[in-house]
């Protein structure tokens, strides 16, 4: 029986802006700032500032798209060598995640660390989370570094190569665009 979550029946979103969301997240860790770039941080308020209803929903479910594709990456890689991916990865991010209460409140935490296991378990993110009720703004921020810290994850894991999550994603969608 199909799940009403299954990711054939939900929005891949706009996958490109919010990979360069999160890669430009990226960017900045590796390069050793401790806090986002004013500039860059206005620049990406006013694209947030400029985007309709549908469009904000698009990055969204983009955002979801990326965590669902990461954790079927690493779904894989962790099956390569007899792991579970929701044990060797979920626990890790959560442990992250309650190290920065700033970014993740503690109530956050639950569904941030829901969308991972509905997204290792083969499930949409974006329709999981959808069953309860629309996103708050609290979520946004939160959404946005797990998807990072995810990425991150993916780069660890793929021998410390800082692009790896960003080509896995591009060449995702140029096989897509060829298709």
């Amino acid at each position: 029986m199909s799940s009403p979550c299954d990711p054939r029946y939900a929005s891949v979103g706009d996958v490109s802006t919010a990979l360069m969301v999160i890669d430009s997240r990226l960017k900045a860790v590796y390069d050793g700032r401790t806090g986002t770039d004013p500039k860059q941080q206005q620049m990406l308020d006013q694209f947030a500032a400029s985007l309709g209803p549908t469009e904000f929903n698009a990055l969204l479910d983009g955002t979801c798209t990326l965590i669902y594709m990461f954790m079927n990456w690493l779904r894989t890689a962790c099956e390569d060598h007899d792991k579970d991916v929701i044990e060797y990865t979920v626990p890790a991010l959560v442990a992250t995640m309650r190290m920065m209460p700033r970014t993740f409140r503690p109530e956050v935490v639950p569904t941030m660390a829901g969308l991972l296991i509905a997204a290792g378990s083969g499930l949409s993110p974006n329709l999981w989370r959808a069953q309860y009720g629309p996103w708050t703004d609290a979520e946004m921020n939160p959404l946005e570094a797990t998807a990072t810290l995810l990425a991150e994850h993916v780069n660890r894991m793929s021998g410390d190569d800082h692009d790896f999550a960003t080509r896995l994603i591009t060449d995702a969608l140029s096989r897509a665009d060829e298709g």
